[in-house]
């Protein structure tokens, strides 16, 4: 398994420690920002967000700029971040941060893409690339 493709195991693997970190409340204590209390276990959770988000271009510039674009990465980057961003989407709801009907919305357009591009590959052969729209808009998410 090359760099890249290991990058995007790597952002699967941090949804869990995401979701552990957006349930916990440790260490006990929190701090005061602009009148808002911040469990420190959030604050860490944002970090790891942050790193998983940051594998994702890391594993694409490293795949096109050293030719080690593979079908695999091609298929398991684009569900890792939908993995990640559909995981926060749905925690934004538990921490009533988000209405339920926004995120919906997006878990269906988000399912939607996915299921067209498996299409695609039935009857194309080929998987399909992220491109930059597609980027640009899991960035904005």
């Amino acid at each position: 398994m090359n760099l890249p493709n290991k990058l995007t195991v790597f952002r699967i693997f941090l949804i869990p420690v995401f979701m552990i970190l957006l349930i916990a409340q440790w260490p006990a204590g929190s701090f005061n920002l602009a009148g808002t209390e911040i469990l420190w276990s959030r604050v860490v959770a944002m970090i790891v967000f942050a790193v998983a988000s940051a594998t994702d271009w890391f594993d694409g510039h490293i795949a096109r700029s050293r030719g080690l674009v593979t079908n695999f990465g091609k298929f398991a980057d684009p569900l890792a971040d939908k993995m990640l961003t559909m995981t926060a989407f749905i925690f934004m709801v538990e921490l009533n941060l988000a209405p339920a009907w926004v995120v919906a919305i997006i878990v269906c357009r988000e399912l939607a893409v996915t299921g067209l591009r498996l299409i695609v590959v039935e009857n194309n052969g080929k998987v399909m690339a992220a491109a930059m729209p597609g980027k640009i808009k899991t960035t904005c998410q």
